[in-house]
């Protein structure tokens, strides 16, 4: 997996460094923030956004404690939600275009030891051409997760 692909630093920000890396999730220490990054099982199409999961913690710890963020495949119909599931907990994310959050620090966690426990994440929504379901692949998941919140944990 390229990890220039799943994440966009802006061009005077230091590189961030790869704290751990599997075939499917990517640890990275951004500086101000940690996360834990994959891209979904299926690839975009030419022009089209790579959906993604990501997975942040804030330096120093404060308002991200392992928020969830994804990027849809496409934009979510405006009003609608996105449904996440994992194992056999179902989650209500906030949408807003082609972006869903996690909605606090409760849900995060029950999101968290939902991933540590499936082994796929399911995003379904609705788009302006129906139906549609992102799949995650969790392999590498749990220690991309920790290596992610260790990193931004240890260093103030």
């Amino acid at each position: 997996m390229a990890a220039a692909a799943l994440l966009a630093a802006p061009a005077a920000a230091a590189p961030p460094r790869t704290l751990f890396a599997s075939p499917v999730w990517v640890a990275f220490d951004r500086g101000a923030d940690c996360a834990a990054i994959a891209r979904s099982e299926l690839l975009a199409l030419p022009g089209r956004d790579q959906a993604r999961a990501t997975i942040s913690f804030d330096r120093p710890p404060g308002r991200r404690r392992g928020e969830l963020h994804l990027r849809l495949s496409r934009p979510a119909i405006p009003g609608s939600t996105v449904l996440v599931q994992a194992g056999g907990a179902t989650f209500q994310l906030t949408a807003r275009g082609p972006d869903a959050w996690s909605t606090g620090p409760a849900q995060e966690a029950a999101l968290i030891a939902a991933i540590r426990s499936a082994g796929d994440l399911r995003a379904r929504f609705r788009a302006g051409d129906g139906g549609h379901t992102d799949r995650y692949l969790l392999t590498g998941a749990p220690t991309a997760i920790d290596a992610a919140a260790a990193a931004c944990a240890s260093r103030g």
